[in-house]
């Protein structure tokens, strides 16, 4: 027969099922957020996450300390964006920066105040991390702000490299913390409500606790149901030579 040994194979049995069936329960919508629309439990884990995650990526304020550095620094760059439909926007997010902009087909060129261009892209940056769409928006005329956040990104990337080929590394290494701590994480995060992990160390520890418990949950499953049909691992005996 295929079941060996009958208290382990029931044993693993029981595990897999109630395992199989808690996961049905996480992937079925019975959990609400804070607005009250109804999320799957791994919806619920995934937002708590992220909310965590914007809580602890806010590098605005030191940002800004970096991009004094370059308050004295005038450059002249042209880019070529990996998206050609947003280099008008380009234009557009730099010319209200305070810079002299142009583009012709893909290709971006600006030129003016290092420090004007990176200020006005983290501000933006900033509303979006507040979830305010309305305000930058607003700058640009009715602009998509996420539109516009594409546009700061499509530009300042390649910026990085043409900064370095004009031997302005530190430059382009104020441009490189602009993009990584407030732009990326402005556009990232936007709708997501910051929550502190200190706010919500008992939520985060429970659910850390739990992933932990399920997953030696499907081990222990396994393990005895292997050790039911006879696939359990032993010490193999050693031959002894007459």
């Amino acid at each position: 027969m295929l079941i060996h040994e009958k208290g382990p194979f029931v044993r693993g049995s029981i595990l897999l099922i109630s395992f199989l069936v808690l996961f049905c329960v996480l992937l079925t919508p019975v959990m609400r957020d804070e607005k009250g629309n109804h999320l799957t439990g791994l919806q619920y884990a995934d937002n708590v996450f992220n909310e965590l995650s914007k809580g602890s990526s806010y590098f605005i304020p030191s940002v800004r300390e970096h991009v004094k550095t370059v308050e004295k620094v005038n450059v002249k760059v042209t880019v070529t964006m990996k998206k050609a439909e947003l280099a008008e926007t380009a234009v557009q997010v730099l010319t209200k920066a305070g810079m002299t902009a142009s583009a012709d087909g893909a290709k971006v060129s600006y030129e003016g105040n290092l420090a004007a261009m990176l200020n006005a892209a983290t501000t933006d940056a900033d509303s979006l991390y507040h979830n305010d769409a309305a305000t930058v928006s607003a700058r640009y005329d009715g602009t998509h702000a996420l539109k516009a956040a594409a546009a700061w990104w499509y530009v300042l990337s390649p910026s990085i490299k043409e900064l370095q080929k004009q031997r302005l590394i530190a430059e382009a290494q104020v441009v490189d913390q602009v993009l990584r701590r407030a732009v990326e994480p402005g556009n990232n995060f936007y709708s997501v409500e910051p929550v502190k992990v200190s706010d919500h160390i008992w939520l985060m520890s429970g659910m850390l606790i739990f992933y932990v418990i399920y997953t030696l949950w499907y081990g222990f499953a396994i393990f005895e149901l292997f050790e039911g049909v006879g696939l359990a691992m032993t010490k193999s005996k050693v031959k002894q030579e007459g």
